[in-house]
């Protein structure tokens, strides 16, 4: 059973949403439809954005997947698009250093190792004074500017529902894989002031947090 597969359709887990085909199911976090989404809540903060970089690790299979969604996004949205790969937790100061001129947001992806090293990326990237869009809260508590995406304490709780369910018989294959219901939009007003971004009334008012 998985409880957060980024687009288990696409990678081959499951072979439809409704019958998976197999001896697996669970839930979607469906984060590869979020890009475009992403894209266009960044581009709310920064109304002029032209140029926008993806952080990476590209040893991550899914993360390479997830990257070509967003890039795919981007370049629909007319943006220009700049590649940074991490691999290892010392790669990450030359590659800001490399940036520099080349992007005026951040698109951080979902990677364990960046996950880790989520404070130092935002340090360098309020030092670089780079607005940055993320798929987990817990970025945005560490200094990120915004993140988007599934509320994950619901989505675990769901998932111990499909435990429940196995767990007293139910064939895997006869379980549709769940997409999710609701999903997260987290703003730090304190990142946004230090960038000198005032963050739309509107957009706000769509918060489901905001952090001061």
């Amino acid at each position: 059973m998985f409880a957060t597969a980024a687009d288990p359709v696409d990678t081959g887990l499951v072979a439809s949403l409704a019958r998976s085909g197999g001896n697996v199911t669970g839930l979607s976090s469906q984060t590869t439809d979020l890009a475009s989404k992403r894209i266009e809540l960044l581009r709310e903060v920064v109304p002029g954005l032209r140029q926008l970089a993806f952080l990476s690790q590209p040893d991550n299979p899914y993360v390479v997947f997830d990257m070509r969604q967003a890039e795919a996004a981007a370049r629909a949205l007319g943006l220009e698009t700049a590649s940074l790969e991490i691999r290892r937790a010392e790669d990450i100061g030359p590659a800001f250093e490399g940036l520099k001129g080349r992007a005026e947001a951040l698109y951080i992806l979902p990677d364990p190792l960046l996950f880790t090293h989520r404070l130092r990326i935002n340090t360098l990237a309020l030092g670089a004074r780079l607005p940055t869009m993320h798929l987990f809260r817990e970025y945005v508590e560490a200094s990120g500017l915004v993140s988007y995406g599934p509320n994950w304490v619901v989505q675990w709780r769901r998932a111990a529902d499909y435990v429940d369910k196995l767990l007293r018989g139910a064939k895997p294959a006869d379980i549709p894989v769940e997409q999710p219901t609701k999903f997260d939009l987290i703003i730090n007003l304190t990142t946004a002031k230090a960038l000198g971004l005032e963050i739309p009334p509107a957009l706000l008012a769509r918060a489901d947090e905001v952090i001061e």
